[in-house]
């Protein structure tokens, strides 16, 4: 009876039975069933193949391994069955040996399976179906006195069995190590003093050669986020624009290929700055580049990637920088921008008349006038947080999906509500509650209120405040909101409903992006005590009259 091998996530189930046609239906290069006497199965080695290693010391954290070793015994990777397991397709006595003395006096190299030299020698006797749960383990390579630019060697890896024939044959892996080779950094950017919404930005995109040797060819590749998009069209250039899907993942995306040699201690630009043009609505996005070297018999397949299209006009070339500060260059290089522009969010509330045991409706508004959208884009998928207090002599009896009963502040209950980031120039929401008249209270109140604080994206916040009003009189029968009215609502039939003023579900959960995981931007507010996030700063309430300012940030890379 086979085994199984336990894994930490718990996904949909796939039988055994499914594995196996899983496993049939893959080809020659697949393995059969383990211990059935059937083809001997054959498990490539993975891991990365070429490690290039810097002389200026940024070889990344000392801690992790470049590569990691795993067998692949099958080509899909199976998901694992309600229990969190995934089958064992064969037992046996294997080796996996590493060779890494090509190395001596190139790189220092730490092996796994607790080798202390240049040799290793690892145990399997299980392997699991796919590759993730086949991990042997990590290598870990760096320069030390003896490594000098230019230095190459490789690491051999292999795999045996043991004893008599078990139907396993391993594929090798070769790992290539250079040392000093071309390194490129790429050149900081800034944003120009006064720049605002709807101007274009000359980006002065470069590089320079930090390595100990001349590259061949380099590939160029860009991003600009939904609030951004490029004036030209580069003949060597290939460009994508997503404009479905979540906003997070929306804009423009490009790679240009450029021949040539670029020598070792030399920086290069543009020939012409490269135009981004930012939206009326953009605030906060992102704008990121970055140079890696591509060799000439590779750029042709680059500028064929599926979903790019090729470029039209001119092309994109690269010139000296005499004279350009070493400190003016970096790994990753990105700007935000615009970062003048600003939104207006505004709450509308609601009011109602009834009796005593009618149920009411308040259907409260959230939206935003713009003109800037909030992009999210760096601060990790916080929401925005506001608040709504009850009125005197009700009961909520059914809230929205994306407000939770619980405490605003000190002996204050109430709801917090949420609306996701990114969230459009234009948006509007709407946040229907249903409340029973317990008792008529003439004129009685419930605050809506986002958090208030000194934000220089949202200078205009006296509309950030609105009214649940019930059974209002004279000039509070209307009062809905603060800002662009509110809705009045007549009694509905009596709903029962949780009488102890705890959250139900219903209606609109005030998304602005229905989109997977978003990052964030906008602002978030987690209750008494809690957090107020916007554009990356947290706010964390500490007491009345308390605050403590985090600043997150969040890098992407190219």
């Amino acid at each position: 009876m086979r085994r199984h091998i336990r894994i930490r996530s718990r996904r949909a189930a796939l039988g055994l039975v499914a594995v196996a046609a899983l496993v049939g239906g893959l080809g020659a290069a697949a393995p059969a069933l383990a211990d059935t006497g059937e083809a001997p199965m054959t498990v490539p080695i993975t891991g990365q193949n070429k490690v290039d290693l810097s002389l200026q010391g940024d070889n990344g954290d000392s801690t992790e391994p470049q590569v990691m070793l795993r067998l692949a015994t099958t080509d899909v990777e199976p998901e694992p069955d309600d229990n969190g397991f995934v089958p064992i397709l064969k037992y046996g006595d294997f080796r996996i040996k590493i060779d890494a003395t090509g190395l001596k006096g190139v790189a220092s190299v730490k092996l796994p399976c607790g080798a202390k030299g240049l040799t290793a020698e690892c145990k399997v006797h299980e392997l699991a179906a796919g590759e993730r749960q086949n991990q042997i383990g990590g290598i870990r390579l760096d320069v030390d006195s003896d490594s000098a630019v230019g230095d190459f060697g490789s690491i051999k890896v292999t795999g045996e069995t043991v004893g008599e024939d078990q139907g396993v044959t391993f594929t090798p892996l070769t790992i290539d190590v250079l040392v000093g080779g071309h390194e490129y950094k790429n050149r900081k950017l800034s944003e120009p003093k006064g720049f605002e919404a709807g101007d274009v930005y000359d980006a002065p995109v470069g590089f320079r050669n930090v390595g100990g040797m001349a590259g061949d060819g380099v590939v160029l590749r860009f991003h600009g986020s939904r609030g951004l998009s490029f004036l030209d069209s580069y003949g060597n250039c290939a460009y994508k624009e997503t404009t479905d899907g979540s906003l997070l993942h929306r804009g423009v995306d490009a790679i240009c290929t450029v021949p040539g040699t670029f020598e070792a201690g030399t920086a290069y630009t543009v020939a012409e700055p490269l135009k981004v043009r930012t939206a009326d609505f953009a605030l906060d996005d992102v704008f990121s580049y970055g140079f890696s070297s591509v060799s000439p018999a590779k750029a042709k397949a680059l500028l064929a990637v599926d979903g790019y299209t090729p470029g039209t006009g001119g092309s994109l070339t690269l010139k000296e920088l005499p004279g350009a500060p070493a400190g003016d260059y970096t790994r990753y290089a990105e700007l935000d921008l615009p970062t003048s522009n600003t939104y207006d969010l505004v709450l509308t509330g609601a009011s109602a008349k009834g009796k005593a045991g009618d149920t009411v409706k308040a259907d409260l508004g959230f939206r935003n006038d713009g003109p800037g959208w909030i992009s999210a884009l760096r601060s990790g998928g916080e929401s925005i947080g506001f608040t709504v207090t009850v009125p005197k002599g009700a009961t909520v009896t059914k809230a929205p999906d994306r407000c939770t009963f619980t405490t605003i502040e000190e002996g204050v209950k109430g709801y917090l509500c949420w609306v996701s980031t990114p969230l459009l120039e234009d948006a509007k929401l709407t946040f229907p509650f249903e409340l029973r008249i317990d008792k008529v209270v003439e004129n009685a109140k419930g605050k809506v209120a986002l958090p208030a604080w000194d934000n220089p994206r949202e200078p205009e916040q006296s509309n950030n405040t609105a009214w649940i009003v019930l059974n209002g009189s004279g000039d509070d029968e209307g009062a809905g909101g603060s800002s662009g009215g509110g809705s009045s609502a007549s009694p509905s039939p009596s709903a029962s409903g949780d009488t102890s003023g705890s959250s139900g579900t219903s209606g609109n959960s005030g998304s602005g992006d229905q989109g997977s995981g978003s990052t964030g931007g906008g602002l978030a507010l987690t209750g008494a005590g809690g957090v107020l996030l916007i554009g990356g700063i947290a706010v964390v309430v500490l007491g009345v009259g308390a605050v403590a300012v985090v600043v997150t940030r969040r890098r992407r890379t190219v």
